[in-house]
């Protein structure tokens, strides 16, 4: 993706995720608690619970929150939840893919089904659209005291495709492959991220005159907006313009 798109992006996400405080902890309570429920709450032995506990953080989780999450997961009465996929097309041709956690698959299905069809896109088989993301490894961090060049060159060293610095926040991705490794070096580095995930970035972007991307975009904000979702992935250009439009 181009830079300016990359950072687009980043700041839908970031609205996003402002506006929905509460749906941003619900996501990363039920991350943690899968993490724990498959791999124990000791998160120095697990690392999917320490990548939980790390965002939740990131987030400004109480620390309290996280530990009554994890005391949770471990215990006998435990939620099972499970991590369906999805994929489609909101208007205008715009692959859509989502991921969600849940604990109804019925009820998760059919939610997602209806925003698809509501907001005048089309739901699709699973595999159908994988093809067209690759899937990487973003770290969000904040430049606070740290020197651009200096930390850029020990983010490389950790495994960093792209290290990119706007408004004071490092945009870091990664190889699939080289995610456990970064968030090792930050780790090592004492430095807590903003947030750490696995995303599905597309190959190539779409853009698409104002009138229609917005179209396009209703369908993917209002997916978001569904408890059950967790992340939804897109490969709609994300511009300045788009954002600053009613």
């Amino acid at each position: 993706m181009a830079g300016h798109s990359k950072w687009a992006n980043i700041k839908h996400r970031k609205g996003a995720q402002d506006k929905k405080r509460g749906k941003i902890f619900t996501r990363i309570i039920r991350e943690i608690h899968i993490a724990a429920k498959e791999g124990g709450g000791d998160p120095d032995s697990n690392p999917a619970l320490r990548l939980a506990i790390s965002n939740g953080k990131g987030a400004n989780m109480p620390k309290d929150t996280i530990e009554r999450a994890i005391k949770k997961a471990t215990g006998a009465d435990a939620t099972n939840y499970e991590e369906p996929t999805y994929e489609g097309y909101a208007p205008h041709g715009i692959a859509v893919f989502v991921e969600c956690t849940t604990d109804n698959l019925n009820r998760t299905v059919a939610s997602v089904r209806s925003v698809f069809t509501k907001k005048g896109g089309s739901l699709g088989t699973n595999g159908s659209l994988g093809f067209l993301f690759k899937r990487k490894g973003v770290f969000t961090i904040p430049q606070g005291e740290m020197d651009e060049d200096d930390f850029t060159l020990e983010m490389i060293d950790g495994g960093a495709e792209e290290v990119e610095l706007n408004d004071g926040l490092f945009l870091i991705t990664t190889a699939y492959e080289d995610f456990a490794n970064l968030m090792h070096k930050l780790e090592e580095m004492s430095i807590e991220p903003e947030s750490a995930e696995l995303q599905r970035l597309p190959h190539e972007e779409v853009n698409l005159p104002i009138s229609e991307a917005k179209q396009a975009l209703n369908l993917i904000e209002a997916l978001e907006e569904d408890d059950d979702v967790a992340r939804v992935f897109h490969n709609l250009e994300i511009t300045e313009e788009l954002l600053e439009s009613d």
